[in-house]
């Protein structure tokens, strides 16, 4: 009898279900307090795929109820006027969330830039603070990707208690903290990259396989585990102009159990949980206050 192909995880209807959880808080916020939850965007420079990814939250903000607005800043706008700017968001009241759009123009010090940010306020979870209380398990505002690819693997019904997890990529903004949610949920993880000895083999292993290298189809079908979760966060272009993930997304779906597609996974979850992290963010400064 012939195995059928791994489920394909719908991450735009999944994002749906998120933006409508968060459109019902922000409304009840809202009435509880006199404004909307509030989340600003710095976006310096005209780097075009981040112009649509900032066009896109702000369109986001506003069907969820959120008052987003974006602070567009010329190139050559000095690294000091940056951090003034995120100096002014952090002492105003009606700022609920502050993200800093990556990359910066060259000659900035995007670590300089988002240390500067109130904690409470960093929605990216990209502040120092913010990392170190993931790390210690307490609670803190995490980044929108790797929440994105917990709520997917929940989505699957698979148990991580005692799983073996595998994530290859070791960002700050991806791998490190999704390492540290699946340990939450008390799988075993163990993280890789592209330098990785026997990767293929350490793939192989893997119930539960997170993938974001940046390398496009790295990972192939040989390398999966037969049933394994896979949740592919890369984003890459093919030769045509396609874009790809960073697994064979064709010979995983014949071993794997479920899997996400790229575009249609990850992708719209990272949006949908900066716009959760925000109302989280409201909420946390009103019972702070």
């Amino acid at each position: 009898m012939a195995k059928e192909n791994a489920r394909v995880i719908d991450g735009k209807a999944v994002a749906a279900k998120v933006r409508a959880e968060v459109a019902w808080r922000a409304a009840a916020f809202a009435r509880k307090f006199g404004r909307a939850p509030g989340l600003h965007v710095i976006l310096v420079g005209d780097d075009p795929a981040s112009q649509v990814y900032v066009r896109n939250k702000e369109k986001a903000a506003r069907e969820a109820g959120i008052a987003g607005v974006a602070h567009r800043l010329p190139a050559d706008t000095p690294e000091d006027d940056i951090v003034a700017l995120v100096r002014r968001l952090n002492a105003d009241d009606t700022v609920d969330g502050i993200l800093v759009q990556l990359p910066l123009p060259a000659g900035n010090s995007e670590q300089r830039v988002l240390d500067q940010l109130d904690p409470a306020k960093d929605v990216d979870g990209l502040h120092p603070v913010n990392a170190g209380l993931l790390v210690s398990g307490r609670k803190a505002l995490v980044p929108c990707t790797p929440q994105g690819c917990m709520r997917l693997i929940a989505e699957t019904g698979v148990s991580l208690v005692g799983a073996r997890a595998v994530v290859v990529g070791r960002s700050n903004l991806v791998g490190k903290p999704v390492a540290q949610l699946l340990l939450r949920e008390h799988a075993t993880v163990t993280m890789a990259h592209s330098r990785t000895r026997e990767l293929d083999a350490l793939c192989r292993t893997a119930d539960v396989l997170v993938v974001a290298v940046g390398k496009a189809q790295l990972i192939k079908g040989s390398w999966v585990k037969p049933g394994a979760v896979v949740i592919d966060v890369g984003i890459n272009r093919n030769d045509q102009g396609k874009l790809i993930g960073d697994v064979e997304f064709d010979s995983a779906c014949e071993v794997a159990s479920a899997i996400t597609p790229v575009p249609g996974g990850v992708g719209p979850m990272t949006i949908a949980c900066l716009l959760s992290n925000t109302v989280d963010a409201a909420e946390s400064r009103r019972k702070q206050g």
